[in-house]
């Protein structure tokens, strides 16, 4: 048997999922439990990755410090909003960030098949230009610009565009917008707030998980 896929910082078993499907071997890894049943390493991804041969990584570091949003946060105040709680700032949120971006740039730097994915964010600047696609050009009525860092394995391949799921046309303050499912009238993620709201929409899309199966067998063995 060749050796396995480690697909990292993934509870959902998604992409795990959807390279059993194809029979490619691939284990997920993540510091929570998995949440489908299947191969799976509760743990430190960094340990788990010198664990074993692997045949490559796929992985989905946490963006929280990753991405470009509430770049004021890490600024030294003062803050003109209510905070949430655990909200790191200033200081804090800086140092935070670099030890993302070192953690990221470890698990690029630990295997020769590399898929790292994020949302816009600082990591272009340190992997350089990244691949980016959409949910709807696979099939899901959705909009979510997604960012995929891919080394030593082929380009993630893009349907023709007539494959594509179309927005649906309505009307909002008067004008007429597109909007996928995702998406509330105004054009933000129409997911209701809970505790698992961050989690939910962290999952990968079915299509995208297929996509991403596919670079892994059309790269060689």
């Amino acid at each position: 048997m060749s050796d396995p896929w480690l697909i990292g910082c993934e509870e959902s078993g998604t992409v795990r999922d959807a390279l059993l499907a194809r029979g490619i071997p691939a284990i997920s890894c993540d510091l929570k439990p998995t949440r489908r049943p299947g191969p799976h390493i509760q743990g430190d991804l960094i340990a788990a990755s010198r664990s074993r041969e692997w045949a490559g990584l796929i992985a989905f570091p946490d963006c929280t410090y990753l991405t470009n949003s509430a770049a004021w946060a890490y600024g030294d105040g003062p803050y003109h909003m209510k905070l949430k709680p655990g909200t790191l700032t200033g200081q804090a949120r800086r140092y935070a960030r670099t030890q993302a971006i070192d953690f990221a740039c470890a698990l690029w730097d630990a295997f020769d098949r590399v898929i790292l994915e994020n949302p816009v964010g600082v990591l272009s600047a340190f992997l350089g230009k990244p691949q980016m696609v959409q949910p709807y050009m696979f099939g899901d009525d959705a909009s979510k610009a997604t960012c995929f860092w891919i080394k030593g394995l082929p380009s993630i391949a893009i349907p023709p565009r007539e494959q594509w799921v179309q927005p649906r046309v309505i009307e909002y303050r008067g004008k007429m917008v597109r909007r996928w499912g995702n998406q509330a009238p105004c054009g933000a993620p129409s997911a209701p707030p809970g505790p698992d709201r961050a989690r939910d929409r962290a999952v990968t899309y079915p299509g995208i998980a297929a996509a991403l199966a596919d670079v892994v067998a059309r790269s060689p063995a």
